[in-house]
Formats: structure tokens, sequence, C-alpha cells
């Protein structure tokens, strides 16, 4: 599998073959949406809360009389009927995490790595280095790439703050070392632009505290 290259100023260059591991061509659909379902419920808070007929307050003696008035009996204004008063069956605080295992998450990075590999929007780049950083720098070298109104994903080989600094500005862009991504980090960008010497690690693993 061929991929396209670029130079740190955002030129053109040959083409690459990418490595057996991870980019091995397959795709397996059921592991992504198992990880992605996962990370997208452990971002929820759980803190949405109703109060139940114990938690409303008030309604400690009986509105009216049980008969004469001609109205409906009713013996308190906690009742779910009535305006002010608790929530059948509504949502209490609780937490929504789904715990995936390690080897599901790592098929589903490999998958979403090959999903961008195959529709050509993973792509290699040479060392970036901005010292000091500057937006500028990372909006112009995605400009040259033709990619600068889309989401991008850039992983780094190993940490690199000033890369960092230097895209966190850019609403679309993302910036992470290789190996920290998850499947819906990758999922989310239009374009994985990876710095080459990453792909030497291999490193596969990546994004498992998120799901």
């Amino acid at each position: 599998m061929k991929v396209a290259t670029y130079r740190a100023d955002g030129t053109s260059g040959e083409e690459r073959s990418l490595p057996e591991t991870p980019f091995d061509g397959t795709v397996n659909e059921d592991a992504l949406h198992q990880v992605v379902t996962a990370v997208l419920a452990n971002r929820r808070q759980g803190t949405a809360s109703t109060k139940t007929r114990s938690t409303v307050h008030g309604g400690s003696r009986k509105p009216w009389r049980q008969k004469g008035t001609g109205r409906a009996r009713a013996g308190s204004i906690r009742s779910a009927l009535w305006r002010g008063g608790s929530v059948v069956f509504g949502p209490h605080p609780r937490s929504y995490r789904v715990r995936v295992p390690r080897q599901l998450r790592r098929l589903a990075i490999r998958s979403a790595l090959n999903t961008r590999a195959l529709s050509g929007d993973l792509a290699l780049v040479e060392p970036l280095h901005f010292d000091p950083p500057r937006t500028r720098d990372v909006a112009a070298l995605l400009t040259r790439i033709g990619r600068a109104s889309e989401n991008v994903l850039v992983l780094t080989a190993g940490y690199k703050p000033k890369v960092y600094l230097s895209a966190r500005n850019l609403p679309g862009v993302r910036v992470l070392p290789w190996g920290e991504a998850s499947a819906y980090d990758i999922l989310w960008s239009d374009l994985v632009l990876v710095e080459a010497p990453a792909l030497n690690g291999q490193a596969d693993g990546a994004g498992e505290s998120e799901a």
C-alpha cells in the first residue's frame, strides 16, 4: 500500500510504501463501531437528574378533601400529574462508562488507519520543526497540501510541544504523538498526516485510555 509524501514545506514528494504492520489493508467495521460508540459513551457526564415524589418540596398534606368538591381526587402536589411535581422514570446521575478490551481497541485503531490509507486520506510528511511556534506555519503547510479547510490529525514522532503549540489555535487540527491517537481521533479526521520517522516504531496501541 502506497501513500503520498510531503516535505516539511508542503511540497509533494515521491510515494512511499507503508509497513505491513499495522497497514495490512484489513478493516473491521464491527470493531470500529464498538470502540467509537464506547468513546462517545465515556465522554458523557451522566449528571442529568430529576426529582422523584419523595424529593419534591411540599405536598405534605392533601390539597383538598376527598369528596364533595367536584374535582378529581388528589393526595399530594408531589404527584407527577401536577405542574412542578415529580418526574416518573426520569434520569438520575449515573456512569455511562463502557470498558473495551485492549485487543479490540488495537484492532479498531488498525482498522481506522487502514480506512484512511485505502481512501487516500493518509499521507506521510518529513519531521516538522516550528521554532518558534507559529500557527501561520501550520496553516501554510496545510494550504500547500490543499487540506486547509478539513479536519487534519497530525501524528508526530514522539512528543513535540512546539508542533502542538503551533496548531492548537486551528479548530480543525489536532496534534498527537504516534501511538496516542484513538480510533475515534483517526475517523474524526479527513486527513491523517504522519511524520515518516513515526512509522519506525509501529506502535498501534493508541488511544486506549479514552475507550
